[in-house]
């Protein structure tokens, strides 16, 4: 018979086939009292705990992954909707421009010589390009009719001298007379004014001779100033008259003998665009370039100007002196004229390409302490080319967008690009 203490545990009991454990179970029960079930199956007290540990490490381990990856995907979707943009940095603009401005060259003087008297063309001693020198002489014109003239003239001269001489000898002797009171005082005072008719006829006599003798003396066609043949319209035998010639190959009146040009120095005429005027006057400094002469610079000086806008292509008219003893440049020739500008007080410059052009004027857009872009709108000075200069509307501190693009508006997120190492 077995005792209480060859009873089977219930851990033997439960390991136990069914049959087995049947059996034990009734022997045990005749032998004592039953006990509980929860007596029967001892459990371990960490258990739950370590099931719970198990749990919470299963559901941190899949749900970790899920909460990092939604994250992430935020955060993409939050990159992936602000506008990347790269920055440019206002700098000052140069107190300093080169202007570049087309010119048209013309001889410092231009003359064209007309025949002072009427004739033909005896001779001519200067051709095209001819250098020559004030008063050397240009041609002769042959004028039979004035010299005739001419020596009428000085016979009424003659004429007169000798009228005036003898009124003046009757006039004196009256006078004379007068004194011992043979004459009237009427008579002694008709031969006075006699006399003094024939002084005013000889006198009228000399200034003709005069007259003529000038125009004869136009017969020898002077050179007005040291210059350039530039023309000749005459041959010999060609037929002049008095401020004009039927020339060679022009039978209209009105054509000069001759055309001169001084060519020592040269005129060099520019238009100056109005927003430019004002920074241009005789201390701007110049120089020209020609095509003829690549890399070559001609020093040149601002002479003056006009002055006043003209009101049609609202510019200032410039002339420009240039030295040209060595001949180099010829009148007629197209010249680039390169003004140095200066700006006593220049503002900032940005790239054309920083800039957008709205209804309310030209705008620049910046980016502010809160990622936020902002519209600016500006005022442009001088224009570089590439880089205008910004008047009014923004600070150095500004950080401009560069290419915003013209969609872009005012508070809209943006993400400032990474500035490549090369440039930091």
């Amino acid at each position: 018979m077995n005792t209480p203490n060859d009873c089977q545990t219930d851990r033997d009991i439960v390991s136990a086939p069914p049959t087995a454990r049947a059996a034990d179970a009734t022997q045990c029960d005749d032998l004592g009292p039953a006990r509980p079930a929860s007596a029967r199956v001892r459990r371990h007290p960490m258990l739950p705990i370590a099931l719970g540990c198990l749990a919470a490490a299963l559901l941190t381990a899949g749900a970790v992954p899920r909460l990092r990856a939604s994250t992430e995907l935020t955060r993409q979707v939050q990159a992936q909707s602000a506008l990347t943009v790269s920055l440019v940095e206002p700098k000052p603009a140069p107190a300093s421009q080169e202007l570049l401005l087309p010119g048209a060259v013309t001889p410092y003087i231009d003359a064209s010589i007309y025949a002072r008297t009427s004739g033909y063309i005896a001779h001519w001693y200067t051709d095209i390009g001819t250098k020559v020198k004030a008063g050397q002489t240009l041609a002769v014109i042959e004028t039979p009719e004035l010299d005739a003239q001419l020596s009428q003239a000085r016979a009424d001269e003659a004429t007169a001298l000798a009228n005036y001489n003898y009124a003046k000898s009757t006039a004196d002797r009256w006078q004379q007379m007068l004194q011992t009171q043979s004459v009237s005082q009427q008579d002694a005072d008709t031969k006075t004014a006699d006399m003094q008719a024939k002084k005013a006829m000889l006198e009228a006599a000399r200034a003709n001779v005069a007259r003529l003798a000038e125009l004869v003396s136009y017969e020898r066609v002077g050179a007005p100033f040291d210059g350039t043949i530039t023309a000749r319209n005459i041959d010999i035998g060609s037929l002049v008259t008095a401020g004009g010639t039927p020339g060679v190959n022009a039978p209209a009146n009105g054509t000069a003998l001759f055309q001169m040009a001084q060519t020592a120095t040269l005129r060099v005429f520019v238009d100056v665009p109005q927003d430019d005027a004002a920074r241009v006057d005789a201390r701007t400094p110049v120089y020209l370039t020609s095509p003829q002469y690549p890399g070559r610079r001609f020093p040149a000086t601002v002479a003056r100007t006009t002055n006043a806008i003209d009101p049609s292509s609202r510019t200032l008219r410039v002339e420009v002196d240039v030295d040209n003893a060595d001949g180099a440049l010829l009148p007629g020739a197209y010249a680039q004229a390169h003004l140095g500008l200066v700006e006593p007080h220049p503002a900032l410059e940005l790239p054309v390409s920083a800039l957008l052009f709205r209804p309310k004027g030209v705008t620049v857009a910046v980016v502010g302490r809160d990622g936020k872009a902002h519209l600016k709108t500006v005022t442009i000075g001088r224009d570089f080319g590439t880089y205008v200069e910004v008047a009014t509307g923004l600070a150095p501190t500004d950080r401009v967008i560069d290419n915003p693009g013209d969609a872009i508006g005012e508070g809209e997120a943006v993400r400032v690009a990474a500035t490549p190492a090369a440039h930091a």
